[in-house]
């Protein structure tokens, strides 16, 4: 980090630049990574958690006993405060549901299947599980799946484990990046 203390005026346009990157290249890494997830599925996905999650995994997918180790180690009053969470979700997003009228040109429909990406990194983003999966029930999703990539241990946060369960979530891999999109 670059700490400025009272800077110059005419240093203020030079500071408040955003960076600027050139994303040319970046479509086509992004392109070869969904190739290679479609022509070698899983074995791809986890080569690709290995070079960019720095983690070497034997298997994508949650067990049921990392699930439960998770539980077991989120503390009673986070637990608490995650299924509050859910049921305001659940509220909130009820209130919204769409009451259909009978008109032949029209019918509401649910989808059968949704992915969900939660971003891994330094704060367990739990609150963006309930966010999505929770409006995701609610509409009559049968099946919801979780990606997102796990820490270095090979383990995805608790907390993430935890809301997952909590919200519904049926399926769960330990996959980030491009390659759980692509996955």
């Amino acid at each position: 980090m670059n700490l400025i203390t009272n800077p110059d005026k005419s240093q203020w346009a030079e500071l408040l630049k955003r960076p600027v990157m050139n994303t040319e290249n970046l479509f086509d890494t992004v392109r070869a990574i969904i190739d290679r997830v479609k022509t070698e599925g899983d074995r791809a996905v986890l080569e690709y958690e290995e070079k960019f999650d720095k983690v070497a995994l034997t298997a994508l997918a949650v067990t049921e006993a990392e699930q439960a180790e998770a539980e077991a180690s989120v503390g009673e009053e986070l637990k608490k405060a995650i299924r509050l969470a859910k049921r305001n979700i659940e509220t909130f997003h009820a209130a919204q549901r769409f009451e259909s009228k009978r008109v032949e040109t029209q019918k509401a429909v649910a989808i059968e299947k949704v992915g969900l990406y939660i971003p891994g990194g330094t704060a367990p983003l739990f609150s963006t599980v309930l966010m999505l999966a929770v409006p995701a029930r609610i509409a009559g999703c049968k099946e919801i799946v979780l990606c997102t990539p796990p820490g270095k241990d090979g383990k995805v946060h608790p907390a993430v484990l935890f809301a997952a369960k909590v919200a519904g979530v049926n399926r769960i891999f330990k996959a980030g990046g491009v390659q759980a999109i692509a996955a």
